[in-house]
């Protein structure tokens, strides 16, 4: 039961006009944390996102050490499944997001059941 980690790095560019991190800044982190669970971890075959909850607890300013991105799963479904990511320091949580994905065929453009292995990964990352 392992959470993933990415050291997301910050761009000058993310800074909203008060110096913080922009808030949709945080969802593209989240995104690269993601994109970079599935490609490191070897998840095959397409998913979408379904819905994305996002709660912002502490501003994040610039500075040039990265930020670490947490993810985690805490449901998985036939079609679908729930991460958990928080952008944090160790002692600092700036974010708080659920991502509900599913499994996408591409061919019919509908949701199709995970396949075994999918799950299988999804399942060593279940707090």
């Amino acid at each position: 039961m392992a959470r993933h980690l990415f050291l997301c790095p910050l761009r000058w560019s993310d800074m909203d006009a008060d110096g913080h991190v922009h808030n949709a800044a945080h969802l593209r982190y989240l995104e690269e944390s993601r994109i970079d669970l599935f490609w490191t971890r070897g998840f095959a075959g397409s998913n979408v996102v379904a819905q994305m909850d996002i709660d912002y607890l502490s501003p994040l300013r610039y500075r040039p050490r990265p930020v670490r991105i947490e993810t985690w799963v805490t449901k998985i479904g036939r079609s679908s499944f729930a991460l958990q990511q928080e952008i944090r320091d160790e002692d600092v949580v700036y974010s708080t997001a659920t991502c509900t994905m599913v499994a996408f065929d591409q061919e019919t453009q509908r949701s199709r059941p995970l396949a075994d292995d999918q799950r299988i990964l999804l399942e060593d990352l279940d707090a």
